[in-house]
């Protein structure tokens, strides 16, 4: 990543360096598992990190992976926000109706369609928990470092998130 143009201290890139180069991957994850997209965690974890530059001079060490967590949340958030108010305007604007379903290519994306509905309805911290499980293939006690929480915990919101999908997922696997 490269930092703004302008004149800063040798302190403050080494900080800004090390604070990437120890969570860019964790934060580009952390994104991935919330959007789903490859190419939207990259843009929210670049946005993430020049918010974080921008407020380099009021950042304390010891809360640093909070901090980065919390605005790369917010910025998925505003994101998802923005994407439903286009969506319903395109929605609006189309005004169209799906023809039915009738070979099994189409009812396979219906099944794919349905479970990755499934999944999006998950609360966030079930899915997060779920995801980085499931796709990245982490061990409990990871998913617990990478989120600060107890291997307890992890394995309560691992739980609930498979007792969420068995209830709700129309299709029995």
């Amino acid at each position: 990543m490269t930092l703004p143009e302008g004149k800063y201290s040798i302190e403050e890139v080494n900080w800004f360096r090390n604070v990437f180069d120890t969570y860019y991957e964790s934060i580009r994850s952390f994104a991935y598992f919330k959007t789903g997209d490859v190419d939207l965690a990259d843009d929210i974890v670049q946005e993430t990190f020049l918010k974080l530059w921008d407020k380099r001079q009021t950042v304390r060490n010891e809360t640093v992976k909070a901090l980065l967590y919390t605005i790369a949340s917010n910025t998925i958030t505003t994101h998802f926000r923005h994407k439903k108010v286009t969506y319903k305007f395109e929605l609006a604007a189309n005004d169209y109706e799906r023809p039915e379903e009738a070979d099994a290519q189409l009812r396979q994306r219906e099944l794919n369609d349905a479970l990755q509905a499934t999944i999006a309805g998950l609360p966030d911290k079930f899915r997060v928990v779920f995801l980085m499980s499931r796709i990245e293939g982490l061990t409990y006690p990871e998913i617990a470092e990478r989120l600060d929480l107890s291997v307890k915990a992890i394995e309560k919101r691992m739980s609930e998130a498979i007792k969420y999908i068995k209830e709700r997922f129309p299709y029995k696997i």
